[in-house]
């Protein structure tokens, strides 16, 4: 065995040096040191010698093994410093390769240009916890508990008094508990629903505003969003206001905008209807006041909120909410 284990050394060494370069390195390896290779099936064969004899031998065995990894090692080096040598490996005349470089998801994008257009308008932003008090969610915004307004919104509870907010209007509360008159804010951010089909997911992104002052009417609210929606689809973007009802504002409307798939004319996007809902807005209702301590009879204020989804969507003519959460680069790229 001891003979048989040197021969095969020898025959390898002898090959090795007429290796010439890194393909013919690798089927050297494959050859001599693979899992199937000349020397792994000797190692396997040791077990059928004499038990007498199997130590040196396997001592022997190891040696020559690794005598030939190391000479496998400094041939891949000697080929590599060659071949770099020779320049092979480096052609300084070809364009450089230029890395992928990110960008903004278009939610954010879309997000963004909602903040930066009522933010030119004087809207402060403001941002709060996803994990809110039921307090804050509801009863402040004049929806008590076992209230049917409640069922509007389906709701992950954490606890009892314990909530993933299901809208950005908690801040709303918050901020007018912590400064007086006048108050002109807008809440971007992540809410919760139970809800999830193409149009709906668990998770989405709203931005909701609050402007409260003496003397505000629905007349600023309607300049205020038809400035908005001008600034964000077009200036010649037509839109309307809807009767509706939310339970902390009053009077309330929807807002709708003109198609933006057919022009107005009526298509399945918009239910042959020629207008889409854009959001939802009105004036603060008075009972929300009263948990902030403003006096109804000298200030008056508005409010509205947008799903950035939704507006990502009329904006850029998608049909499908899950797109933007599924990660499909080809989609992704597109903005």
């Amino acid at each position: 065995m001891k003979e048989e284990i040197l021969a095969l050394e020898k025959k390898a060494l002898q090959e090795l040096e007429g290796v010439a370069d890194l393909d013919g390195l690798e089927r050297f390896r494959i050859t001599y040191l693979g899992k199937k290779g000349l020397m792994t099936s000797l190692m396997k064969g040791l077990g059928e010698i004499p038990a007498d004899k199997r130590p040196a031998a396997g001592k022997l065995a190891n040696r020559v093994k690794g005598r030939l990894s190391q000479r496998l090692e400094e041939a891949r080096e000697r080929i590599l410093a060659r071949e770099e040598k020779k320049g092979s490996l480096l052609d300084v005349t070809l364009p450089g390769r230029e890395p992928s470089r990110g960008h903004l998801h278009p939610i954010t994008q879309v997000m963004w240009e909602i903040c930066h257009i009522l933010g030119k308008m004087g809207f402060r932003v403001v941002k709060g916890p996803n994990v809110e008090l039921d307090y804050y969610n509801f009863e402040a915004l004049n929806i008590p508990r076992d209230h049917p307004a409640r069922d509007m919104q389906d709701t992950f509870y954490v606890s009892d008094n314990v909530v993933l907010r299901t809208h950005t209007s908690p801040m709303q509360v918050r901020t007018m508990e912590k400064q007086s008159p006048p108050v002109s804010v807008i809440a971007p951010g992540k809410v919760y629903r139970r809800d999830s089909d193409v149009t709906h997911t668990p998770m989405f992104h709203q931005v909701e505003g609050l402007l409260v002052d003496k003397g505000v009417t629905f007349g600023d609210l309607k300049g205020t969003l038809t400035n908005f929606v001008h600034q964000m689809f077009g200036r010649h973007t037509a839109l309307r206001f809807r009767p509706s009802f939310f339970p902390f504002t009053e009077p309330s409307a929807e807002v709708d905008i003109r198609c933006v798939i057919c022009g107005g004319r009526g298509c399945r996007t918009c239910s042959n209807s020629g207008w889409l809902e854009i959001l939802g807005s009105g004036m603060v209702d008075p009972e929300v006041y009263r948990f902030v301590d403003y006096d109804p009879e000298v200030y008056s204020g508005f409010a509205f909120g947008m799903g950035v989804e939704r507006v990502a969507m009329l904006k850029y003519g998608i049909d499908d909410i899950q797109l933007f959460f599924k990660n499909d680069m080809r989609f992704l790229r597109q903005f």
